[in-house]
């Protein structure tokens, strides 16, 4: 099963280079942040403040939740719903709730398990969901830049909004007790800043591929050192 792990806060270019990743490697893709986008949008739903922490965990454990091309919640296509800029200020509170993000990791790698593998992209992915991924990335961008980005994507908003709303998320997501983020010990870091994406996706395909090679060579050196040992005998 080969996981490659994508990691880095919000316009730092995850979603856009994961899933052409996982295109150009025929690897399934998953966006982990829309499962917390999909707890936080029911949750306003149902009438349940974000920051109520026991009843959005039991939402969390209870509710019926799938995550691909489009992202069902019960049933119910919240595909666009989830991206709106109500559920964008809510995301960050749910996803510091220590018990809703021990069931969606639970969630993440039965997900991952059952389609053999995965790109998976999110800000936790290389240090708690997956901390042995064949690869490790984590995409970073300069505050300026990330913002222009979101505020391109969200034409309702203006950008100084934008931007205050990254930077508070920022700061919640890295200081959060569960599952901060933060840059994994051997994750490759790259800065999207001023880069084109498709120059980006092709240096993550070449890390991904060295990666590979280098497996091959492990594997071929063990199976190697297995027939010597067996020949001495």
């Amino acid at each position: 099963m080969r996981v490659i792990a994508i990691d880095g806060p919000a316009g730092s270019g995850k979603s856009t280079v994961a899933k052409a990743v996982a295109t150009r490697l025929g690897l399934a893709y998953l966006d982990t942040g829309a499962m917390y986008r999909a707890i936080a949008f029911e949750a306003m739903r149902r009438g349940i403040d974000p920051a109520d922490a026991g009843p959005v965990a039991t939402l969390a454990r209870e509710v019926d939740l799938a995550v691909g091309e489009k992202v069902l919640v019960d049933g119910v296509d919240a595909t666009i719903e989830i991206r709106s800029p109500e559920v964008t200020r809510a995301v960050s509170t749910v996803a510091a709730n220590p018990a809703v993000r021990q069931e969606l990791v639970a969630r993440q790698r039965e997900w991952v398990k059952a389609h053999d593998g995965a790109v998976v992209e999110g800000r936790d992915i290389g240090t708690v969901v997956f901390p042995s991924a064949d690869l490790k990335v984590y995409l970073t961008a300069d505050d300026q830049e990330r913002a222009s980005r979101r505020s391109k994507e969200m034409l309702d908003l203006q950008y100084d909004q934008v931007a205050a709303d990254i930077a508070r998320r920022d700061h919640i997501d890295s200081t959060r007790p569960a599952s901060p983020l933060s840059v994994a010990d051997d994750a490759i870091r790259i800065d999207t800043t001023g880069r084109n994406i498709d120059i980006v996706v092709e240096e993550v395909l070449a890390l991904a591929a060295q990666e590979e090679t280098a497996d091959e060579t492990s594997a071929q050196g063990t199976d190697h050192d297995q027939t010597r040992r067996g020949e001495a005998r």
